[in-house]
């Protein structure tokens, strides 16, 4: 221990939650305890609250982080939107907005959204004489641990090395943390979701890509170029239908919600489902979200593409299971609203072709959290920054 901040974090990390346990856990003197708990009250960082149950002598008062001392911006940047919002220091919204800016816009055109829509939010909240402390950002794309620059990212045109936190930092004037969506949504997940009590899982977004984020000892893993989790981009098949990445027979060229999308569209145009055509003649589209509709309601067609995707999610699924043992795995993203009949085929496929040691004790869900998953998982990742 070196200074106010690691107490702070035992504190903020649940921890230690009085003065005793900041003693028992640091190994400080009592004094030194003392000058740092009162410096973090002094700058409001922390409150004291109840004392706590007694162990002998007086009862100790309970401390806990002021998640109201400040306020973080997190945005989450997407294939077809962005959503931007202020929250306290826990991940809890206090202000949010949509934007129609997308990846595809390139990253000036979105930075600058998100630049002027967090000035409004500031300056439209009534937000007493709490400050903007950080920024926590999201995108669909690989980011480099080193540079904290988006390295490489298939679907993100002019993004590769742009300097996002800089650009971000210089024009709002607080730290900024880049990470891949699919990793920010675990952290969300992790912290006020289905996996609050989970030190090791994998959170697997279906959306327009597939990806997976893979938390250990409670820290997201992120490899050493920052690809760890990119599911959608293992073949799955040497002819199969081509990918975004440039390659075929990907999984995500297979149930990505683009694919089910084209998938849907091939179903209604050669009449082997009624209620897609009928949908595709009304709005001139389709979706992953018609396909869940239309299984929903009883098409056969809809829903044997609803059990295909699974299966073959399921298998990619089974493997990582048998190679990391996680306590648990969750299933998120846009496509995952196509809900229990897709985790059934999922769980099915794991459980069939996973080690019964691995399975034995594994629940595989569906997100508790929805799309809050990567606000709150962007909010936290910039708390963490901040204080760190």
């Amino acid at each position: 221990m070196s200074g106010p901040g690691d107490v702070l974090e035992l504190i903020r990390q649940g921890r230690a939650s009085t003065r005793g346990q900041v003693l028992e856990v640091t190994g400080l003197s009592r004094m030194t305890v003392a000058q740092r708990i009162d410096a973090l009250l002094t700058a409001g960082l922390v409150v004291e609250g109840p004392a706590a149950a007694s162990t002998g002598g007086r009862r100790p008062r309970r401390l806990r982080f002021n998640v109201g001392h400040a306020l973080v911006l997190a945005a989450t940047v997407d294939t077809t939107h962005t959503q931007v919002a202020l929250t306290d220091l826990a991940g809890r919204t206090v202000a949010e907005h949509h934007l129609d800016v997308a990846v595809a816009d390139g990253p000036s055109s979105t930075l600058d959204a998100i630049g002027a829509c967090a000035r409004r939010l500031v300056e439209q909240g009534d937000l007493g004489d709490r400050s903007l402390c950080g920024i926590g950002i999201s995108v669909p794309g690989p980011v480099d641990p080193g540079t904290g620059r988006p390295s490489q990212p298939p679907i993100m045109p002019g993004w590769d090395g742009y300097p996002v936190r800089d650009a971000v930092s210089r024009d709002l004037g607080c730290p900024v943390v880049l990470d891949n969506d699919v990793n920010v949504l675990a952290v969300g997940e992790q912290h006020a979701g289905v996996a609050r009590n989970a030190r090791d899982f994998l959170y697997v977004k279906i959306g327009t890509g597939i990806g997976c984020g893979i938390v250990v000892g409670g820290r997201v893993y992120r490899g050493v170029a920052g690809t760890a989790g990119d599911i959608g981009h293992i073949k799955l098949d040497d002819y199969g239908p081509a990918c975004a990445c440039g390659e075929v027979g990907c999984l995500e060229a297979y149930f990505g919600g683009a694919a089910l999308a084209r998938d849907a569209l091939t179903l209604a145009r050669s009449g082997r489902s009624n209620m897609l055509a009928a949908t595709l003649e009304e709005r001139g589209r389709l979706t992953a979200s018609d396909v869940g509709g239309a299984a929903a309601a009883g098409d056969f067609a809809a829903a044997n593409l609803v059990r295909e995707g699974g299966r073959r999610l399921g298998h990619v699924i089974a493997s990582l299971v048998s190679f990391l043992n996680p306590g648990m795995v969750v299933i998120g993203g846009g496509v995952s609203r196509l809900g229990h009949p897709l985790l059934a085929e999922v769980r099915s496929s794991v459980y069939r072709r996973s080690l019964p040691l691995a399975t034995g004790n594994l629940p595989i869900v569906l997100s508790e959290l929805g799309d809050l998953a990567g606000v709150t998982g962007a909010a936290w990742s910039a708390t963490d920054h901040t204080f760190n």
